[in-house]
């Protein structure tokens, strides 16, 4: 009978299941009511689904850096307000679909705290994706040779979050400028949160795209639900790397 469970376990892939079966089943030998059991067996097979889902989620976000936020050497810089950074890791502007914008020189900490909240929304369940901003326009760009744009646009308006680092100067042409406007457009209108780091000021996006309608367009959607955090503090660079 052992034998056809641990068979059955393994078609079935309970995987949780299998890792306590033994133990559970000398809990009931020794008198455990038979509702516990199956409640201890549903429980751990609950939390071993529960661990491989967050696994993969933080896999397939595709973060370069294992960075949290309590990793983040707030006190080396003071120019950000940890409360505020702590309160928006409770994840409520995603239910809002608010946009966070990361806004700094080089080295400052941008990076670090955006990648501390998407590592926090994956925790919590959502699906997040990170992007450095110029591989997400190469794959945009490269998407139209095969025809695949639709497809892409489609599975990056699917996550909860997209974190796009480094929007800066970037090697742009006009067909990439226009995914990247659609894509935005979509994510807005689905209600969806996006993360940007970036050291443009506002005005300083009409330097790197166009038009200026377009331009225009873009800046609006992005910042109608939108919390700004400019950091002017010294560079991290030698403590973290943005």
């Amino acid at each position: 009978m052992k034998k056809r469970i641990d068979e059955l376990l393994e078609e079935l892939k309970f995987k949780g299941m299998a890792e306590v079966v033994d133990q559970q089943i000398k809990l009931a030998e020794n008198g455990t009511a038979i509702q516990q059991i199956i409640v201890n067996l549903l429980q751990e097979e609950l939390r071993f689904r529960q661990e491989r889902s967050l696994v993969n989620r933080i896999k397939n976000a595709k973060m370069p850096w294992d960075w949290t936020l309590n990793s983040f050497p707030f006190e080396a810089q003071p120019e950000v307000n940890k409360n505020q950074i702590m309160t928006l890791a409770g994840l409520d502007f995603l239910q809002r679909g608010e946009n966070i914008i990361f806004h700094g020189k080089t080295g400052v900490g941008k990076s670090g705290l955006a990648v501390g909240i998407l590592r926090q929304a994956l925790i919590s369940g959502a699906r997040g994706r990170f992007y450095d901003t110029q591989r997400l326009l190469d794959d945009l760009y490269a998407s139209l040779a095969d025809r695949t744009t639709t497809k892409l646009l489609n599975a990056l308006c699917r996550y909860e979050i997209l974190l796009l680092d480094e929007l800066g100067y970037l090697t742009l042409n006009k067909e990439q400028m226009n995914a990247f406007f659609k894509l935005m457009k979509e994510r807005y209108e689905a209600g969806k949160s996006t993360i940007i780091t970036t050291n443009l000021e506002p005005d300083e996006w009409y330097q790197l795209l166009q038009p200026k309608d377009m331009v225009d367009a873009l800046l609006d959607r992005l910042y109608h639900r939108c919390t700004v955090i400019s950091i002017k503090g010294d560079s991290l660079r030698s403590n973290l790397t943005d």
